[in-house]
């Protein structure tokens, strides 16, 4: 669906207008595109924790240059290692870090705070490792020109874990997430497998629910570009376009009804037949249906807490027990800023995305061989759903972030595929929001 006023605000009057009215100003998104480098651009990393040495080797792996100071040059991306900061007294380096060279980044750039679980931490050392939460969600909101701003704490021992997060953070494959707080080895282990920045999913089984369109087609598409062979499910009513990814990606498909009573063993047994069982799990499936609590019937409810939460917990501990998932397996949960801040006439569908983070804050410390859960919470998404919202409210869900724009249904696959990276597998018990930084909740 395309954004008129963004179309607008490219144009010579447009920018006029923009500039002398504070209008918002909504820069064209960079993203990623097969055979694209990681970063394009000078990238800036600075700070003397424990975690700056792993970051260059990172980056140095990806094939990235990168500058240990900055020398006046344009820059796309600044990286610092904030671990070390002790108390209040050392934030100064965040200032004397970016703002220096806050007027000198290109657009989209990517502004990285690499920190310590303040859990893990104490005394004043805890302190200063809460404040960078505060300072990075600002930084997102004041950086402009489709830039983002994201924090990544790291557990002690980690350290070697974080590329396969840098290298999403750091890319265009996260244009739509920003002011985001990302946990590494908070739970499970803190250990992390090799995997090919190109086709990191080689070899693996991917089981995407509500497959046949929107989210869940984009999804699939993007786990499939990374070498995934990729199992579609929808509803009977959309076997036709299911049917058609799965020819499209060279994948396969299963048309069911999720929340049917012999689903989760159904779905258990044609992936243990088909394909010797799987390796991720992503419910997208979800369904909407509106009303006032006042005004909502019991049908309305239940249907939406039963295709949104219950079918994807029951799937879930099925193939956990059933041992269809495989170590180092990944289970992806989908929620929704309605699931964090809540809708006006969304109580049943706030209260099954809010379950979503229940679900991976429960399952995140039981999981063992690996295996881990996380979820994306996704805002303003530009799909055929919202296209059909009324032309005002689809403005101010558009306008309503950092980036003042809706985001692409890529936008949350992209995110989707982090996760099920093997290079991911200490990052467990995460729920990100892919929403530009939405102004709505935390």
């Amino acid at each position: 669906m395309s954004d008129r006023y963004q179309a607008f605000s490219t144009s010579a009057i447009g920018k006029l207008l923009v500039k002398n009215l504070g209008l918002p100003d909504p820069v064209v998104l960079d993203r990623w595109s097969a055979g694209s480098p990681i970063v394009r651009g000078n990238v800036v990393v600075g700070g003397a924790g424990r975690v700056v040495d792993h970051i260059r080797a990172a980056l140095e792996g990806f094939g990235v240059d990168h500058l240990a100071t900055h020398d006046g040059e344009r820059v796309k991306a600044l990286i610092l290692d904030a671990t070390g900061l002790r108390s209040a007294a050392d934030l100064h380096a965040l200032r004397e870090f970016f703002g220096p060279v806050m007027r000198s980044l290109d657009s989209c750039a990517r502004l990285i705070v690499v920190g310590s679980l303040p859990e893990q931490c104490h005394g004043s050392e805890r302190v200063a490792q809460r404040a960078l939460e505060g300072f990075t969600r600002s930084l997102g909101k004041e950086v402009g020109r489709g830039s983002t701003a994201t924090l990544i704490l790291v557990a002690d021992g980690a350290e070697a874990a974080i590329d396969s997060t840098l290298a999403f953070v750091i890319s265009p494959k996260s244009a739509y997430v920003s002011g985001q707080v990302i946990r590494i080895g908070a739970t499970g282990t803190t250990q992390a497998a090799a995997f090919d920045v190109d086709t990191p999913l080689a070899g693996q089984v991917a089981v995407v629910t509500g497959a046949a369109r929107g989210i869940g087609e984009q999804i699939a598409r993007v786990l499939h570009r990374d070498g995934a062979t990729v199992v579609g499910i929808d509803v009977p009513q959309a076997a036709s376009d299911l049917k058609d990814l799965a020819e499209a990606i060279n994948g396969d498909y299963l048309t069911l009804d999720i929340t049917a009573p012999d689903a989760p063993a159904r779905i258990a047994h044609e992936l243990k037949e088909r394909h010797g069982g799987l390796d991720a799990i992503v419910h997208n499936a979800g369904i909407t249906r509106d009303k006032r609590l006042a005004n909502m019937d019991a049908a309305r409810w239940d249907s939406v807490i039963a295709v949104n939460l219950t079918a994807p917990e029951l799937i879930t501990r099925e193939l956990l027990t059933s041992g269809v998932l495989r170590p180092n397996g990944r289970i992806v949960g989908v929620s929704s800023i309605a699931g964090i801040a809540g809708n006006v006439g969304q109580t049943n569908y706030a209260a099954s995305k809010a379950g979503v983070i229940g679900l991976v804050d429960s399952l995140a410390h039981e999981l063992r061989d690996g295996i881990t859960i996380n979820a994306v919470a996704p805002g303003f998404i530009e799909t055929k759903m919202t296209a059909a919202v009324p032309l005002m409210t689809r403005e101010v869900g558009r306008r309503l972030n950092a980036l003042s724009q809706g985001g692409q249904p890529v936008d949350v696959a992209e995110a989707v595929a982090w996760y099920l990276s093997p290079g991911s597998t200490a990052v467990n018990g995460n729920v990100v929001r892919v929403c530009g930084q939405m102004m709505l909740g935390a």
